[in-house]
């Protein structure tokens, strides 16, 4: 990158269909930093980056709990300009991006156009495979479950939904030995215009993975309340360990559903198919999980999104339960 002067690439951290990450250095502080590369050859690629940088941007404040953007690169051949900052937004980034999704370089397979994402480091993985090489840790989850609750409510007032939440989706990072989880991916993101309540915009387009998507998403009419479906399966399946393999790449992945014979149904599918169905919380062992969090995790789950928790009320209603919390030794 040309960047190449202010940034060094140490080596590839992950892969996917939207892009590479790379663990990278700025040489003037040797800070660790991740930097995302997206190829902006077909619409599609360039529409999963302008909503990534679109979330990040629109936040005016940061949260530790949401993964934070240095900067922005746009490269068009050889020349790099940044098209934002941490700490200020260029007055030229619209146009910039408007040129980068409609000129004619970004439709061209051979032409050589990226978006760089500079973000923060985390050195814990993602979240799946944090908790997986781990025994199961009721202080852990809910501390866990406090974070992620709070970076969601923080989202929702910022107007901003994830629609893609998941465990491979919140990175882990460490600070004071203490596991941090960040929101991360925010390539399905919707930012929502204007300042009414983010719980009163409707959406249309299914998007998101399978295993946490809502019925309503399913569907193709729901609201932000798709996010907390998709939190109430993580929590769920982070209590109890329960996962399931992927098809297409053979991991183990945390999630809940259906089982139908040998076919396992993502439980928001199998709730669209019958809503009247009784979810069994806990699927293992009753004595895992206290009532409170049962309930929690029901109303999380809720088939109608209307009796379902929003963000701000799940935000309140972690900190409520017994779940996890240190007992307090009677004093003699």
């Amino acid at each position: 990158m040309a960047a190449e002067a202010k940034y060094s690439i140490v080596g590839e951290v992950g892969r996917g269909s939207y892009g590479v990450v790379y663990e990278a250095l700025m040489n003037r502080t040797r800070k660790k930093v991740a930097v995302k590369r997206m190829h902006c050859n077909v619409p599609e690629n360039v529409e999963l980056a302008l909503q990534e940088f679109w979330a990040l941007q629109s936040i005016q404040r940061q949260h530790e709990n949401v993964i934070q953007l240095e900067e922005c690169i746009l490269q068009n051949g050889q020349v790099f300009q940044p098209i934002s900052h941490r700490y200020r937004k260029s007055d030229t980034h619209l146009l910039l991006i408007e040129t980068c999704l409609k000129g004619r370089r970004c439709l061209d397979p051979k032409a050589s156009c990226f978006l760089w994402f500079v973000m923060e480091f985390c050195d814990g993985g993602n979240m799946n495979e944090y908790l997986l090489s781990r025994g199961p840790d009721p202080q852990l989850n809910h501390s866990f479950m406090r974070q992620l609750s709070s970076a969601v409510a923080f989202l929702h007032r910022n107007q901003i939904v994830h629609r893609d939440l998941k465990a491979d989706n919140i990175l882990i990072s460490h600070q004071h030995g203490n596991p941090i989880v960040k929101v991360a991916d925010f390539g399905l993101s919707k930012v929502c215009q204007g300042k009414g309540n983010v719980n009163q915009y409707r959406f249309s387009s299914a998007c998101g993975s399978n295993f946490y998507m809502a019925p309503e998403v399913w569907e193709g009419h729901y609201t932000a309340k798709a996010d907390i479906f998709a939190l109430g399966i993580i929590f769920w399946a982070m209590v109890e360990r329960i996962t399931f393999r992927d098809g297409d790449t053979e991991k183990e992945l945390l999630g809940t559903y259906i089982c139908q014979g040998k076919e396992l149904i993502p439980l928001g599918e199998a709730l669209l198919e019958n809503p009247n169905m009784k979810l069994q919380i806990p699927q293992k062992n009753k004595k895992s999980m206290p009532a409170d969090l049962c309930k929690l995790l029901h109303d999380m789950l809720a088939f109608n999104p209307k009796e379902r928790l929003d963000a701000f009320q799940l935000e309140i209603r972690i900190r409520q339960i017994s779940y996890g919390k240190k007992r307090q030794r009677p004093v003699s």
